[in-house]
């Protein structure tokens, strides 16, 4: 799945068009580098968000196409 879709799906971010206009601007990085919204993501990955204030950095831990409201937050697990 893509960066800027998963990022939309799990509810990390609200919307795809922010998404995919965070990542190029350089303000998501996948496993500590630059990611562009066609990266493909994958179990395991560790995404960080720089906007606003503090970073959000997040482990993914599922990958679907759909989530529910009270499903996105299991395809990630928040990590300080």
């Amino acid at each position: 799945m893509r960066l800027d879709k998963y990022l939309k799906v799990s509810r990390l971010i609200k919307r795809r068009t922010v998404a995919n206009e965070a990542c190029d601007n350089q303000r998501v990085l996948v496993n500590g580098k630059i990611a562009r919204a066609s990266y493909d993501v994958k179990v395991g990955d560790k995404i960080e968000i720089n906007m606003g204030q503090t970073p959000t950095k997040a482990e993914v831990l599922a990958v679907s196409e759909h989530a529910t409201k009270e499903n996105a937050g299991l395809m990630y697990k928040i990590i300080e």
